[in-house]
C-alpha cells in the first residue's frame, strides 16, 4: 500500500507541476502574439489552452482512478484514465479546427508581423520548457503505470514540435520577407495538431473497448513460463488489460485430475502471487482451475501418470497467441 501512496504522489505532483507550467508557457505564447500578430504563434497559443484544459481534467481523472474499488465499481475506478485521454483527443481536435480558421483567413490576406524578433525569443524559450516538461511527464507516467500522465507528457511533446514547426515557419518569413508563410505554418500545424487528437482518441476507444494489448500478453506469457512447473499441464483463455495503474488477468490452468483439491489451490495460488509480485502489486489475477482430459496427455509432463492415455510429445511454446486460444484441444 505504502507504495502505491508513494506513485500517486509522484503522480499528483507531475500533473500539479505540468498545470503550473502549463499556465505560464500560454502566458507566454499568447504574449509573443501580442507582440508579433501571427496566425501562426496565435495557433501555437491556442494548443496551450488546451494543454490546460487537458491537464486540469487529467489531474481529476488521477485523483479518481487512485479509489479502490467499491461496490459499484469492483473493477476500481482506473478507466476514468481513458476518459482522460479521449477527452484530451477531441480537446486537440476542437482547437485544430480553430486553427485552421485563422491560418487560411492570414494565408489569402498575408499581414506584416511586427517585433518578430522579440516573439521567436519568447516561443522558443516555451519550447526548450515544454520539451524538458513533456520528456518528465511521459517518464514519471510510465513508472507509476499512468496512461494519464503519458498522454499529457505526449501531448506536452506534441506542443514542442509544433513550436518547432513555428519557429521554422516564421524564420522563413523573417529571412524571405514571405508573409504569407505564417498563415500556411499556421495551417500545417492544424493538420499536425489534428493527427494528434485523432490518436489520442483512438488509443482512448481501445482502452475502453478492452481491445487485445500483444504486450502486456507476451510480458503475462513470459512470467507464466519463467515460473512454469511440471503439474502445470496448459493454459488458456489468456485474457488481460490496464485499467488506470492496475492489470487485471484471468486464465485456466490445466492440473492434474487426480490432484487434491488443497493441492490444486496451492498450485495457483502460487503462481498467482507470482503474477501479483511481477507487477509489484499492482495486478489483480484470477486462475479457473481445469481438470485434465485425455486430450491432454500428449502435452502433459506427468510420463509415470496412471491415467495417461496417449504418448507424449514435444511441449508446445506458451506463446501468447496460443494461450489465449480457447483451449478445445491440446
Amino acid at each position: 500500500m505504502n507504495g502505491e501512496h508513494r506513485q500517486l504522489r509522484m503522480r499528483l505532483v507531475a500533473i500539479g507541476f505540468s498545470l503550473s507550467v502549463g499556465v505560464a508557457l500560454m502566458g507566454a505564447k499568447f504574449y509573443a502574439w501580442h507582440l508579433t500578430r501571427s496566425s501562426a504563434i496565435l495557433s501555437d497559443a491556442l494548443e496551450s489552452i488546451i494543454n490546460v484544459a487537458a491537464s486540469s481534467f487529467a489531474l481529476a481523472s488521477i485523483l479518481i482512478a487512485a479509489r479502490p474499488p467499491d461496490e459499484g465499481h469492483p473493477y476500481g475506478h482506473g478507466k476514468i484514465e481513458f476518459f482522460s485521454a479521449g477527452f484530451e483527443g477531441a480537446l486537440i481536435a476542437l482547437a485544430a479546427l480553430g486553427i485552421f480558421k485563422t491560418g487560411l483567413e492570414h494565408l489569402l490576406d498575408p499581414r506584416i508581423l511586427p517585433r518578430l524578433d522579440r516573439g521567436l525569443l519568447v516561443l522558443a524559450a516555451a519550447g526548450i520548457v515544454n520539451l524538458a516538461l513533456g520528456a518528465g511527464l511521459v517518464r514519471v507516467g510510465r513508472r507509476t503505470a499512468s496512461l494519464t500522465l503519458v498522454a499529457d507528457g505526449r501531448h506536452v511533446l506534441t506542443d514542442v514540435f509544433t513550436t518547432a514547426g513555428v519557429l521554422f515557419g516564421l524564420l522563413l518569413v523573417r529571412f524571405t520577407g514571405l508573409t504569407w508563410l505564417d498563415g500556411a505554418t499556421a495551417c500545417a500545424v492544424g493538420i499536425q495538431i489534428l493527427w494528434t487528437g485523432g490518436s489520442l482518441m483512438r488509443h482512448s476507444f481501445s482502452g475502453l473497448m478492452d481491445e487485445r494489448d500483444p504486450a502486456l500478453l507476451e510480458k503475462v506469457s513470459r512470467l507464466l513460463v519463467a515460473h512454469r512447473q511440471p503439474s502445470w499441464i496448459d493454459i488458456h483463455q489468456l485474457r488481460a488489460l490496464r485499467a488506470g495503474s492496475l492489470t487485471h488477468i484471468d486464465f485456466h490452468l490445466i492440473l492434474p485430475r487426480d490432484l487434491s483439491l488443497e493441492a490444486a489451490h496451492r498450485e495457483g495460488k502460487v503462481l498467482e502471487e507470482a503474477i501479483i509480485a511481477a507487477f509489484e502489486g499492482h495486478a489483480r489475477v484470477m486462475i479457473h482451475l481445469d481438470p485434465c482430459k485425455d486430450l491432454d496427455c500428449p502435452v502433459c509432463r506427468q510420463y509415470a501418470c496412471s491415467m495417461r492415455n496417449g504418448d507424449p510429445r514435444e511441449l508446445p511454446d506458451w506463446d501468447w497467441r496460443r494461450l489465449t486460444l480457447s483451449g478445445d484441444g491440446p
